[in-house]
């Protein structure tokens, strides 16, 4: 019994699953990757800058470089992936089913719609219907996802928000298998207090001052603005803000604070130093606006590191991993009425209270990890054997 997994490229959410499943020994797999070799160290324009992950993506599983024949390479446009070789590939190993992650490339809706009635269809996505269109758009929508789900025969959703998506757009509750979103959560939480206090030295902050930290893209999307307008309004000394990463917005935000002090700006940090990022902070803030924003895996990170979050109602994972007051917040996206209330509340709470919060957080994302996602793609698999 054999399972193929399509995917675009190695990442560091999905890969440590894989390595799982092939320890694991429940079922063969392997993992047919439709971006091409190239793939693994290629230029991010989300985050403005070449990109190859300090973490071994490609160890301890067995995988497939298919050829990819686009002239615009990447995941990031519909005719981006095209194998011509891939159908050919996938069937010469002889699977008993397919596991394909998103069907937004030709290479991937071409092998959802082959294997369909061959052999079983397993399907992961993470979209939501957080993001509104108009009346038309969303209605020739509706009937083109409901066409390309009826090639599904299961699908793993991520929480909540992808739940009730999957559901909208015609698979039923049987379908239906939850796979949390997971993070590596020892590696996060294990102890870097020495290169925290480092950093901090480093920065020029206080021990006992307050960080609230944004790491990520500086995109729309992901609204820093949003955050570095509402901190400028909170006015307090002992407060700072962090901002980590790189993206078309960094100009605009090193602009608005180029005389406060108390905005500090790092570049992109490769994952091994993550863990010490998140762990410098008291409050992780994910502004999100959308449209996009489907789960917010930093937001796990965060958590995995005991910190408290404040999150828009745009982030897709709010609805399963963020309790209002017992370990951090939610906000109304683009609302900086509505960020201000949730920023100054929770400062205003401390560092001890953030510290607890934080615990809270720890505990919640302690029940997300790859080892429930990999039990639910071999109990999709072993139920169509």
């Amino acid at each position: 019994m054999r399972l193929a997994i399509i995917t675009t490229h190695p990442i560091q959410y999905y890969a440590p699953v894989f390595k799982l499943l092939h320890e694991r020994g429940q079922i063969p797999i392997k993992v047919f990757y439709t971006w091409g070799e190239k793939a693994v160290d290629n230029y991010d324009p989300g985050f403005d800058t070449n990109i190859k992950w300090d973490l071994p993506l490609l160890s301890g599983y067995p995988y497939e470089w298919v050829r990819n024949t686009s002239s615009d390479p990447g995941s990031h446009n519909f005719r981006g992936i095209i194998n011509p070789d891939l159908i050919r590939n996938i069937e010469a190993w002889q699977p008993n089913a397919v596991l394909i992650y998103g069907w937004a490339n030709q290479s991937h809706l071409k092998t959802l719609k082959h294997f369909k009635n061959k052999l079983p269809v397993f399907f992961r996505g993470d979209s939501t219907l957080l993001d509104p269109s108009g009346t038309l758009k969303k209605y020739a929508r509706a009937l083109f996802l409901k066409w390309i789900y009826r090639h599904v025969d299961q699908a793993l959703y991520t929480g909540t928000n992808s739940k009730a998506y999957f559901k909208k757009y015609g698979l039923k509750e049987k379908q239906l298998i939850f796979a949390p979103h997971a993070i590596d959560n020892q590696r996060f939480a294990a102890d870097r207090n020495k290169e925290v206090q480092e950093l901090k030295i480093k920065l020029g902050i206080a021990q006992e001052d307050i960080i609230i930290l944004f790491a990520g893209k500086f995109e729309q999307k992901k609204d820093p603005v949003l955050l570095l307008d509402s901190f400028l309004q909170l006015k307090k000394p002992d407060v700072h803000l962090l901002f980590v990463g790189n993206g078309a917005l960094a100009q605009t935000l090193k602009q608005k604070a180029k005389y406060q002090p108390n905005v500090h700006f790092m570049d992109f940090e490769n994952q091994s130093y993550m863990p010490v990022i998140y762990q410098s902070c008291d409050l992780f803030c994910l502004p999100s606006s959308g449209p996009g924003e489907t789960w917010g895996l930093a937001v796990n990170e965060a958590m995995a590191c005991s910190k408290a979050v404040l999150v828009s109602d745009k982030v897709g994972c709010a609805a399963d991993l963020v309790k209002n007051e017992h370990n951090g917040s939610i906000f109304k996206a683009r609302s900086i009425t509505s960020l201000n209330e949730q920023l100054d509340f929770l400062v205003h709470k401390g560092k001890e209270e953030l510290k607890h919060m934080g615990s809270n957080s720890k505990t919640i994302i302690d029940k997300w990890t790859f080892q429930i996602q990999a039990e639910a793609i071999e109990s999709a698999f072993l139920k169509h054997e």
